[in-house]
């Protein structure tokens, strides 16, 4: 059996007296011999410093039972974790909230670093935080840039991994501007489902409702 991570509900709001939305992200995890953990991560967009925040539950109704909680933040152009005093959320699979000092000390830590990281791998809203940490940045046609033409084509260059959003007009026709990635996902939340594709892939649509195609290459 593989790893299973099943993406759960998705609450966003402004962020009160504040600029930026707080997003929340909450699932289930799987493990490969029917192993049950729950996450919850998020982030306030924003908000500097650029950290996250992410709880993992297991063990509910056990004596070794116990719910994590991390800080994710940016390190060397990848995303590191920390524990942290401080409970974010509660979980179904949780038990009592562990300090970092009793996380440190607990015998299944290994397996709840292990299972944050596939959850940053496969959850999508995971995606766009991350990109959100590292300040990714992108191009965009001035068409898109502008929202007078939807996004159709999205590239990640192979050589410089720098991501480029192009709407009808070719983009060599248009000029570009440089903006933020998580910002154009603000913008449009479909693209998620594309926010893991490696350097080298492109992902096209022919209008935007319907689903992406992925190709390794770029168009002719």
């Amino acid at each position: 059996m593989d790893v299973q991570v099943l993406e759960g509900e998705f609450v966003e709001v402004p962020n009160g007296g504040a600029t930026g939305m707080l997003r929340r992200a909450s699932g289930e995890f799987v493990g490969p011999r029917g192993e049950l953990a729950s996450y919850a991560f998020g982030w306030t967009s924003g908000s500097e410093p650029h950290v996250g925040r992410l709880s993992v539950g297991i063990g509910v109704g056990n004596p070794g039972g116990g719910t994590f909680h991390a800080v994710v933040f940016n390190h060397q152009d990848g995303h590191a974790f920390s524990l942290t005093d401080e409970p974010f959320e509660q979980v179904p699979q949780g038990g009592p909230d562990l300090t970092a000092e009793q996380a440190r000390a607990h015998e299944d830590l290994p397996f709840v670093w292990w299972i944050a990281d596939r959850v940053m791998e496969r959850d999508r809203r995971a995606w766009w935080m991350r990109h959100w940490l590292l300040g990714t940045q992108c191009i965009q046609t001035i068409e898109v840039f502008e929202r007078r033409e939807p996004i159709l084509l999205v590239e990640h260059d192979a050589d410089d991994g720098l991501w480029q959003l192009i709407g009808t007009t070719d983009a060599d026709s248009s000029t570009g501007k440089i903006g933020h990635l998580h910002h154009a996902v603000d913008e449009d939340p479909t693209l998620i489902d594309v926010l893991a594709m490696p350097p080298g892939y492109t992902a096209q649509r022919i209008r935007p409702a319907a689903a992406w195609t992925r190709n390794l290459g770029y168009p002719a």
